[in-house]
């Protein structure tokens, strides 16, 4: 069997979920991500600008997955408290300023961008056939939150076949609470590295 540090860089992707404003900007309208006060916001978002740099260095494919949901929220399946709450604060609509992307986590010209409207990045979403597409076998993944939707794709993506290692400093959620208890779950399915450690690597 094979672990995530065995594999060659050629077959590895960044998936990055969620790095927009409405979870990631002060004034977005969900705070389970980074939660408004937290002091750890910018040094997380910092780290994954570090992991983009150094991907983009060695020309690693970067796959983004943004969350939006059409503007009328039609077809929206209210059937949780948490997209209950999107729809009482009109989040995540999709041409507003809330799904673009967050200052200094765009993507470039050259890089994929998946669309999806639930938790996993996978569910209803090119993102599989994207990582097909690229000969993917490993994912770094990152995002906010830890305990939604990077958890729920971590789980989904070696589910499928994945080998996965997650950037535990380039994700967030409310709390660190949330946010240790999220990676301690992932353990036994995916490596927890930090950035530096991760791009020791490449």
């Amino acid at each position: 069997m094979t672990s995530p540090a065995s594999q060659p860089l050629g077959t590895t992707v960044i998936v990055a979920n969620h790095f927009q404003n409405e979870n990631c900007h002060p004034d977005g309208k969900i705070k389970v991500g980074i939660g408004a006060d937290s002091d750890w916001r910018w040094q997380r978002l910092d780290n994954a600008k570090k992991l983009f740099a150094a991907a983009r260095n060695v020309a690693m494919p970067i796959v983004h997955v943004r969350l939006a949901v059409p503007a009328d929220f039609k077809g929206v399946v209210a059937n949780t408290t948490l997209i209950r709450e999107w729809l009482k604060l009109g989040a995540w609509r999709e041409g507003t300023w809330g799904v673009e992307f967050i200052d200094g986590l765009a993507p470039t010209a050259d890089e994929y961008v998946v669309t999806h409207t639930r938790n996993s990045g996978f569910h209803n979403s090119t993102l599989e056939e994207v990582l097909f597409s690229l000969g993917a076998r490993h994912l770094i993944c990152c995002g906010v939150s830890t305990a939604y939707t990077v958890e729920a794709t971590v789980r989904h993506g070696t589910d499928i076949g994945y080998e996965v290692t997650v950037a535990s400093d380039a994700c967030s959620t409310a709390t660190a609470e949330q946010h240790t208890a999220a990676l301690a779950a992932m353990a036994p399915l995916a490596e927890i590295k930090t950035v530096a450690e991760i791009v020791a690597g490449f």
